[in-house]
């Protein structure tokens, strides 16, 4: 949990380039998430009483959108595609493995947060199946061996 201060001071800062006005809500959730990679309790609720909105109606529109989290996410993002050409090519299997190597299930992130497990229905790169994001680059034809290269390349340029 981040000390309470440091929260405050941030989305203050986030809150000067807003009006409070309640159509502004998913902006500004996207520009504390921004500074913080995810959506702190703290925080919403300095967005629910700047907006003079209930924080449920925060909770509710943070929790509606895939874009937002309300948990840590780890430092790399690694989405794998699950849709019918990828499934049908190996995408569980690689999604299988990724479980294996990182001990962490579909929405988690491992206990140093270098990484976060997502499950993805299309990246609409079909002929490149099966696919594997991480970091927002993209990675065809993938399989758990590719996979485990990448994360130990990953792995060490972090060390460095």
């Amino acid at each position: 949990m981040m000390a309470t201060s440091t929260v405050d001071k941030t989305i203050s800062e986030v809150f000067e380039g807003y009006e409070g006005k309640r159509e502004e809500l998913i902006p500004l959730l996207q520009d504390v998430q921004a500074e913080f990679g995810y959506l702190p309790g703290e925080a919403r609720t300095a967005i629910s009483r700047f907006l003079n909105v209930p924080e449920s109606v925060v909770y509710g529109v943070a929790t509606f959108y895939a874009q937002f989290y309300l948990t840590r996410q780890g430092k790399h993002k690694i989405k794998v595609c699950c849709g019918t050409a990828c499934h049908v090519r190996g995408g569980d299997r690689i999604m299988q493995a990724l479980k294996r190597r990182l001990e962490i299930g579909v929405g988690e992130t491992t206990p140093d947060y270098q990484f976060t497990l997502e499950r993805v229905a299309c990246f609409g790169s079909c002929a490149l199946a099966p696919v594997v994001v991480i970091d927002d680059k993209v990675y065809g034809r993938m399989t758990s061996p590719k996979v485990e290269a990448i994360l130990e390349e990953i792995t060490i340029e972090d060390s460095r």
